[in-house]
């Protein structure tokens, strides 16, 4: 009965001694990753490389982006009320500066500018009269003055025939500012004209067109919006830590959403030497080089700027 106690005591042992052995391994299994994944070897090969020149790029380059704009791009504006009478171009069209885009009536301002133009005329015929009149005083004095000298005449009479040229002289100054006025009062109608004449402000693409014929306008009414094609320009903002290091001339990769398949190249035309203080940037404005392509004022490029060290 003793024995018989005993054999389930010593068997309930033993397995309470195997328990502990098992725990003691797991522990170290456990231990042995952590401590492995602290050496070098324990990581992936090809992480660490992967992740160095992506640090390179961010430090050596910059990418910006920002719609293409062009220099001249503006608003036609009427310069004066009127009826629009013609309209001479339609939008997509493209045209050399100077060409004549639409036409205010002109009418009356005509009228008025030739009689304007009889006016000075007459003006100017008056004037002729006058210095001829001029040179016939002038005889007379010459005449007065030797009769004077011969006693044949009182000195009175010279003297009026000096004053009569002196007032000859005035006369004639007088209707030369009469001239002149009459001749300003036409330029004046000339430019009136002109502003009845909407024409291109340089070589350009017409965008828009705003008026239609027989509309009445007044001034700064919108009549059309143009804009040049060339030289593309991408303006953009950096941080001040760049201010320094970019350069006017310096060379930069180009590309647009809008043309997937194109490539171009910039070059830095100006850099502001002043910073925003509300956002710590600096404006810098790149100029697109060689054929445009695809590109178009108004698209999006994306350009990759290199940061010299």
């Amino acid at each position: 009965m003793r024995n018989a106690w005993a054999a389930p005591f010593l068997a309930a042992l033993l397995a309470l001694t195997g328990c502990g052995g098992g725990e003691k391994d797991t522990t170290i299994a456990a231990t042995a990753p952590a401590h492995t994944s602290t050496t070098p070897a324990a990581a992936p090969a090809n992480s660490a490389p992967a992740a160095q020149p992506a640090a390179v790029e961010n430090e050596n380059f910059v990418n910006v982006s920002g719609p293409l704009i062009v220099e001249h791009q503006v608003d036609v504006t009427a310069q004066k009320e009127g009826t629009l009478s013609k309209i001479k171009t339609e939008a997509g069209a493209r045209v050399k500066a100077g060409a004549l885009l639409a036409q205010l009536d002109d009418r009356q301002i005509v009228a008025n500018l030739e009689a304007g133009r009889a006016k000075s005329r007459s003006i100017e015929n008056d004037l002729r009269n006058w210095q001829a009149e001029v040179q016939v005083v002038k005889a007379d004095l010459v005449r007065a003055q030797r009769l004077y000298d011969d006693g044949l005449i009182p000195q009175d009479q010279l003297q009026h025939a000096q004053f009569k040229v002196e007032s000859e002289q005035w006369d004639i100054k007088r209707v030369s500012e009469m001239l002149n006025t009459a001749r300003q009062e036409e330029r004046s109608l000339e430019l009136e004209l002109e502003k009845t004449r909407i024409t291109a402000p340089f070589d350009c693409l017409v965008a828009r067109r705003y008026a239609r014929e027989g509309q009445s306008v007044n001034r700064g009414d919108k009549l059309f919006w143009v804009t040049a094609e060339s030289p593309l320009l991408l303006r953009f903002t950096l941080p001040e830590k760049f201010l320094g290091h970019i350069k006017t001339g310096q060379q930069l990769e180009l590309t647009s959403p809008d043309a997937p398949k194109e490539q171009h190249s910039a070059k830095i035309k100006e850099v502001s030497s002043v910073i925003d203080p509300s956002s710590g940037t600096f404006d810098v404005l790149a100029e697109v080089s060689g054929a445009r392509g695809s590109l178009r004022p108004g698209m999006t490029a994306t350009a990759r700027l290199q940061i010299p060290q």
